[in-house]
């Protein structure tokens, strides 16, 4: 038995500090890399891995270094791991071999043959897991092999590190009931079959020299889910009494992140023999029971693992030894896995000097860690002087110019309730209808087009000083006007403009509003390959001139059928940027929609009568604690309103929403008051249209037809099946058509085809309607 380390990260980025990975799986779909060379990169990309929590100060020889490691995603990691394919994906498997690399990307991105699982928000993050389908009859067995594998290759290395995978009770309460599943059914039934193949994944481990393993149990911690915080506390006794019970193992830590470990939680682990358990407190309280359970090892999350502001050492000190105090065995960790954060601030030389000492990525957040270990180890005379730069840190950013803006401050305190309102939908309808003249059935796009590598090309160019100002604007007009006239062509009803000047739907917005700033390489994964590069909102934020106004305009002047405007909305903005941590969120989201506010007039006044600003996170940032959500709620949709409301009745407000679970949010999403609202459908087959339905959603709703995160290409029937689905719930003067999301990531000929189905099935559906009529 070995001690478990005094301080520790609970993962670390995963795509490579240069995107590595990402740019070989995409090589590897595109066929232009072999099986043996995505291999290559995905070990160089596990060292390098190592080597840099290894340069940061953790052992290589103590557990502290997490084998968390993963291709696409690491819920699809546990899926093949315990061979739960649903039966949809049975030809994938003989049922004996192994579920290999090739058969999780089909999971993931389907193929002709197979549509693929649903994607979800993981928790409160901008993370998108796949969601794994449970039934009956789903078999469970050791099918995938990689962690033990991975565990030795970091042994010959020279490390001993600590294997992570998703526990049994958070895989199954992340879970959906599969299409064959019995009414009533709850994936967390299987917890007793599934158990005894964690057993033999344990048993492997720890003949692959782990010494502790460290399962993932952030179910834990949610009020959101399916099943209560009692039924989680039930089912986690239960596995973990069986887990560790078992003689041929390692020691067993058990991480939560993401909110406060309920008492009766802790309880059931501690309890059932697990020797480490992990509580975030940045976002939450320790257990009050710690002092019941001495030979617990208590892993404390007191370096913000989900944000990139320098942690306040001597607070977080302060914590760890308050617990001591109580008698409790101590360590320090990160509240959160690193890999929601880049890697380092040492690809950020251009960074602002005085911000940049502000701030700590992955490896930095590391190194913070090992600082607060050796408080612990040798007392905290032996580490003042780093106790001293952070706090002086924090002095300089608080006293900072920017931070704190009067203006700014005196035009959010001076909203009143009127601010937020718009004329009764009723009014806006009827001047809608006049203004716009659409047909039953309107098809649009939510928003961007394919981002060629032309398009990635001329904008380093123009970055790197190659090309002017005057040649990139014209090469964005050329490409608009591509845009615009593919869509004539294809028959759309509502245009966009394609957003070619745009390279990320945050960061354009950033950009282009004070108090942000963006980085070089400060790149985070999403899901699969694709990567976000979050802005800093570090100070209050204003707009100090038009951002989408000319490009908009322009588009217009190109047809005779509405353009939309394109927006960001408040909450996306924030959760997908690193938010300031010294002042609410609702402050910072009203100062965001203030900016907004200004660009939907401007853009009225130009003469754009669709305005489209999207909120995909709205759900993303739903606190885990219910007794939260009230007041998130109120000021998230507050926000939007405060955005939209000065748009006149003849206006078309849309917004968009994706990749979440929406049932639980159908009143704020109703309380957004958009005009018409899109809305990903088309991986869970509308599911979202029956809670609309309930609800009785009045107003206009595109429920996706067309799973753009997936390279497949929706024959028309699919496409025609999906709108008769949506039209049994949804009365069709209110029904839209159009894509789950935004066509950034997918390619042109992909696009086209499916476009053209999309616009096939519209007609097909107008002439049946017009039939009824």
């Amino acid at each position: 038995m070995t001690n478990f380390p005094l301080g520790t990260v609970l993962g670390y980025p995963r795509i490579g500090r240069n995107r590595e990975l990402k740019r070989a799986l995409e090589r590897y779909w595109r066929g232009d890399l072999d099986r043996a060379g995505l291999d290559a990169v995905r070990g160089e990309v596990r060292a390098a891995a190592r080597e840099a929590l290894a340069e940061a100060g953790l052992g290589r020889t103590d557990s502290s270094i997490p084998e968390a490691a993963s291709t696409y995603d690491h819920v699809l990691d546990t899926l093949v791991t315990v061979g739960a394919l649903p039966a949809r994906f049975a030809d994938l498997t003989d049922g004996e071999s192994d579920v290999d690399l090739d058969a999780a990307f089909v999971l993931a991105r389907g193929d002709a043959s197979h549509t693929a699982l649903e994607m979800t928000k993981w928790f409160d993050t901008n993370y998108h897991y796949l969601v794994p389908e449970i039934s009956a009859t789903t078999t469970f067995r050791y099918a995938n092999r990689s962690r033990a594998d991975e565990a030795r290759e970091a042994a010959a290395a020279g490390f001993t590190t600590r294997p992570t995978i998703v526990g049994p009770v958070t895989f199954l309460a992340l879970a959906k009931a599969a299409d064959d599943a019995e009414a009533g059914f709850s994936p967390l039934q299987r917890l007793d079959d599934l158990l005894p193949v964690y057993l033999e994944v344990l048993a492997d481990l720890r003949a692959a020299g782990a010494e502790w393993v460290q399962l993932d149990e952030s179910a834990l911690v949610a009020e959101t889910l399916d099943a209560s915080p009692a039924e989680l506390a039930e089912a986690a006794a239960r596995a973990y009494a069986a887990l560790a019970g078992a003689s041929e193992r390692p020691q067993l830590f058990v991480a939560t992140s993401y909110a406060a470990l309920p008492d009766a939680a802790y309880r059931a682990l501690a309890g059932a023999g697990v020797e480490a358990i992990g509580f975030d407190l940045v976002n939450g309280v320790a257990p009050a029971a710690i002092a019941e359970f001495p030979a617990v090892q208590h892993v404390a999350g007191v370096i913000n693992g989900h944000n990139i502001w320098r942690g306040d050492l001597e607070a977080a000190l302060a914590k760890l030894e308050e617990l001591r105090a109580t008698g409790a065995k101590v360590s320090a960790s990160t509240s959160t896995s690193l890999f929601h954060l880049p890697h380092t601030l040492d690809d950020e030389g251009a960074l602002d000097a005085g911000l940049r000492s502000w701030l700590a990525f992955a490896n930095e957040k590391a190194g913070q860690v090992v600082v607060l270990a050796r408080a612990l180890n040798e007392g905290r005379d032996e580490v003042a002087a780093e106790l001293e730069a952070a706090s002086a840190a924090l002095a300089q950013r608080a006293e900072a110019t920017g931070v704190r803006v009067p203006a700014v401050r005196e035009r959010v305190a001076s909203l009143t309730a009127a601010d937020l309102a718009r004329a009764p939908f009723a009014e806006r309808e009827v001047a809608q209808e006049q203004a716009l003249g659409l047909p039953a059935l309107p098809t649009t796009t939510i928003g961007s087009f394919p981002q060629t590598g032309e398009i990635r090309r001329a904008r380093q160019a123009f970055n790197k000083g190659e090309i002017d100002e005057a040649a990139y604007e014209g090469f964005l007009r050329d490409e608009i006007k591509r845009v615009v006239d593919l869509q004539l062509e294809l028959g759309l009803d509502v245009l966009v403009h394609g957003e070619p000047e745009r390279n990320d739907m945050v960061q354009y917005f950033a950009e282009n509003l004070d108090g942000f700033a963006t980085t070089a390489n400060g790149w985070v994964q999403s899901y699969g390959s694709r990567c976000t590069r979050p802005s800093i909102l570090w100070g209050d934020v204003s707009r100090p001139a038009p951002i989408t106004v000319r490009w908009a305009e322009y588009a217009q002047s190109l047809a005779s059928q509405p353009v939309k405007g394109m927006l960001t909305g408040p909450v996306t903005i924030l959760a997908w940027s690193f938010v300031r941590d010294d002042q609410p969120l609702g402050d910072t989201a009203f100062q965001v929609g203030l900016a907004l506010r200004d660009e939907v007039a401007d853009l009225e006044a130009a003469g754009i009568q669709i305005i489209q600003v999207d909120e995909p996170a709205l759900r993303e940032l739903l606190p885990l604690e219910r007794a939260r959500h009230a007041d998130y709620l109120k000021w998230s949709v507050d926000s939007f309103r405060l955005s939209t409301a000065v748009a006149k009745p003849e206006t078309q407000i849309h917004t968009h929403l994706c990749y979440s679970e929406f049932g639980e949010i159908i009143e704020a999403i109703d309380g957004l008051d958009a005009d018409v609202t899109s809305i990903e459908a088309a991986r869970s087959r509308m599911e979202v249209v029956g809670d609309l339905e309930a609800h009785g959603y009045p107003r206009g709703i595109g429920p996706g037809v067309w799973d753009i995160h997936s390279p497949r290409v929706p024959s028309e029937a699919e496409v025609v099946e999906l709108v008769e689905i949506a039209e049994r719930s949804i009365p069709a003067r209110h029904l839209w058509i159009n894509p789950d999301c935004g066509l950034k990531t997918r390619g042109y000929d992909e696009t086209v085809a499916s476009l053209r189905h999309m616009v096939a099935a519209a007609t097909q559906a107008r002439e049946a309607l017009s039939a009824k009529q």
